[in-house]
């Protein structure tokens, strides 16, 4: 297969190509196109192009358009969920269930919005003034390779609700839906040049698209050193950035909180994805108390999340995104080792047989007895590797929670809404759940604190970031 650029409204052919490789396999099953600058130029123009008739359209009209992208991608439903099984590595039941869905949800949910949000208006008995929130024109859009589709959606949507055209730019390691997208938009006939998308590495596409001086924003969700990469080369050009960055959660459970429904969430919070999912729970810390029967029941929960074939129903764990990622999770472990960590569970990469021998799995690892401060519970692994930290009261969890660069997300567990509400307030954090993890609503803001990310997604903050505000008075004569 061939994944190809899609521009104004075209598929069309690179100069230059990446392999895709199949992290189940290890083994290359596709190429990518690899943008040069004239071809990101060229998706730049197709979107400048079609900006002023699409933001020209009525809201309900922008919104029907979403709704036929979200019915053409619900139509082939099972294809985009093998594709996003096939490029990521993770079970095909996840994508069935969770990535594909909520893809179409995102269309759905912002196809609404585009008929529906509305601006303010203040009277007095001199004026009339109210607010235009106008689109900003065309618009870059960078999404991850850890939940593709979903990921893309939730940034595509409400770009094109609120009027502005886009130029897309998925990760390399995962084109394959982003492929699907180009697909179905050409099949619905959207106007040429409203959405064009350009594949290739970050450093050469992605830097080349976020300089340019005819993207008017840039809304990105991956690391925290590439963000600060896009935010020092738009800086110049004041454009306007959200980024949705790294993270380093906590699931803090006390003695008095539904003891399995703390054990089920702070396991799903720890390996979904494989762990690699910027609102993973990696640092679990747990009531003195309660630590030893809650280290039993986890690890027993976790050691049935056996790494195995992708692509079959019945895998519930799934292999890690790549080699070089591989290597980047075996390194962490060792690191856990070298700070005097005790390992718990797994520690070792799991070698399969038949046509998954070559595939990048690793199982999910547990340490204990590492200090707070250490290397292995400030960084970002992004893998499945966690810890377990016992604490001693309310303060000190809070302390050790909040003890961190990051501030994206947090879950906690415990029976006194008194207590949770209070916790919550102090956590340093962009999102809190109690008693779960993970449970969106699109009407929410979403994004974190410090170096977690800048800026929020989601709801009436999308609106806000994807239009440029305008007063008007009107003299009461």
């Amino acid at each position: 297969m061939q994944f190809t650029h899609y521009i104004a409204g075209e598929f069309q052919a690179a100069t230059k190509s990446l392999p895709v490789i199949e992290p189940a396999t290890g083994a290359v099953y596709a190429s990518v196109a690899d943008a040069t600058s004239q071809e990101v130029a060229a998706a730049v123009r197709a979107a400048k192009l079609a900006a002023p008739s699409f933001a020209a359209l009525a809201g309900n009209v922008r919104g029907e358009w979403l709704r036929k992208l979200a019915a053409a991608i619900e139509s082939r439903s099972e294809e985009f969920a093998g594709a996003e099984s096939r490029d990521t590595g993770k079970p095909i039941a996840a994508a069935r269930a969770i990535d594909i869905p909520r893809a179409i949800a995102n269309f759905r949910f912002f196809a609404s919005a585009a008929e529906t949000y509305a601006t303010e208006t203040h009277a007095s008995p001199e004026m009339l003034h109210y607010s235009l929130r106008q689109p900003l024109g065309a618009v870059a859009c960078i999404s991850p390779w850890n939940l593709p589709l979903y990921l893309l959606s939730w940034k595509l949507a409400p770009a094109l609700a609120f009027g502005n055209t886009v130029v897309a730019k998925p990760s390399e390691l995962s084109p394959y839906t982003a492929h699907l997208l180009a697909e179905v938009a050409h099949q619905i006939q959207l106007p040429n040049g409203v959405l064009n998308i350009v594949h290739g590495s970050g450093a050469t596409a992605g830097s080349q698209l976020v300089s340019d001086s005819a993207i008017k924003a840039v809304s990105f969700t991956g690391s925290t050193q590439t963000g600060r990469a896009i935010a020092s080369a738009t800086a110049v050009q004041f454009k306007k950035l959200s980024l949705e960055m790294g993270g380093k959660n906590a699931t803090i459970i006390f003695a008095d909180a539904d003891f399995d429904l703390a054990v089920r969430e702070a396991v799903r919070a720890a390996f979904s994805n494989q762990g690699q999912i910027c609102l993973c729970g990696s640092k679990i810390l747990v009531e003195q108390a309660l630590m030893p029967r809650f280290r039993e029941a986890f690890l027993a929960h976790a050691a049935g999340l056996l790494p195995s074939d992708p692509s079959s129903d019945q895998c519930q764990f799934g292999a890690l995104i790549s080699s070089e990622h591989l290597r980047k999770v075996e390194a962490a472990v060792a690191v856990a080792h070298e700070e005097g960590g005790r390992l718990l569970l797994g520690g070792l990469r799991t070698r399969l047989e038949g046509r998954c021998a070559a595939g990048y799995f690793y199982p999910p690892t547990v340490f204990d007895q590492l200090p707070i401060d250490c290397a292995t519970n400030q960084h970002e692994i992004f893998g499945p590797v966690v810890t377990l930290i016992p604490f001693q009261d309310e303060a000190q969890a809070l302390l050790y929670a909040n003890q961190s660069d990051y501030g994206l997300a947090c879950s906690v567990f415990t029976a006194d809404l008194s207590r949770a509400q209070r916790f919550a307030a102090g956590l340093q954090v962009g999102m809190v759940w109690i008693n779960a993890w993970m449970q969106r609503d699109l009407r929410v803001p979403f994004g974190g604190w410090k170096q977690s990310g800048l800026g929020r997604e989601g709801g009436v903050d999308a609106f806000r970031f994807f239009t440029e505000a305008k007063s008007v008075g009107i003299a009461n004569r």
